[in-house]
């Protein structure tokens, strides 16, 4: 992601021997988080006839999923990289999901080449530090989801996308505030922003553990 605070989690593209497993006490169930029967996602622009060709490029590489976990991972990973696992930022942040150094040893990824070498790693990073902000969130979850900061509907995925912007300690503070004590990163993006532009999306796929980290095994 594109800040100056750490951010982050799974779901993992399985393929030949390579699988996931996670720290979470029950192994997730991937069966009902198919895409092929998804809706658009709302900003999806119909007609691209009379668009000049690197706006239609953007449009091509937008994610079309719906509110789904799959849909919130996949629009928040277009949002920081337009979907790139190999981007570095000016700033040192990282793949698809733009991750910082110490965000990733918080979740237990210390070699940085081979994070940037695997999507899967990735995906799973993705999906710890998801669950990781959901634990130490959920108090403030269960606070202020469904009432409106500075005009803005809190809801949990807005929040998630928010602590991956900025950190969960950001967010609290945010949150706790009533939007009084904002952040902003280094591009000038707002935790208000995120929580707008993210709100909605089905997030109880993620499940919240305190110490959740990124594992791909090989067989």
């Amino acid at each position: 992601m594109k800040k100056k605070v750490a951010k982050f989690s799974i779901l993992p593209i399985l393929s030949g021997a390579i699988f996931f497993s996670f720290s979470t006490k029950e192994a997730a169930n991937l069966e009902g988080y198919a895409t092929s029967s998804l809706e658009p996602l709302e900003y999806t622009v119909p007609n691209t006839e009379d668009m000049p060709e690197e706006i239609l490029e953007d449009v091509k590489a937008t994610p079309k999923l719906g509110k789904s976990y799959v849909g919130f991972k996949e629009a928040l990973g277009f949002k920081e990289s337009r979907g790139n696992y190999k981007t570095i930022n000016q700033y040192g942040y990282m793949g698809k999901y733009q991750f910082g150094k110490g965000t990733l040893k918080l979740i237990g990824v210390y070699d940085t080449q081979l994070f940037l070498d695997s999507p899967e790693l990735q995906e799973a990073a993705f999906y710890a530090n998801a669950s990781r902000n959901k634990w130490i969130l959920k108090r403030d979850i269960k606070r202020f989801v469904g009432k409106r900061i500075n005009g803005i509907l809190i809801t949990e995925s807005g929040i998630l996308a928010a602590a991956h912007l900025a950190g969960p300690g950001s967010v609290k503070k945010y949150l706790r505030s009533w939007g009084a004590n904002a952040f902003s990163d280094a591009f000038g993006t707002t935790i208000g922003y995120y929580m707008k532009k993210f709100s909605g999306y089905d997030t109880s796929f993620v499940q919240p553990e305190r110490k959740a980290k990124a594992i791909v095994a090989i067989s």
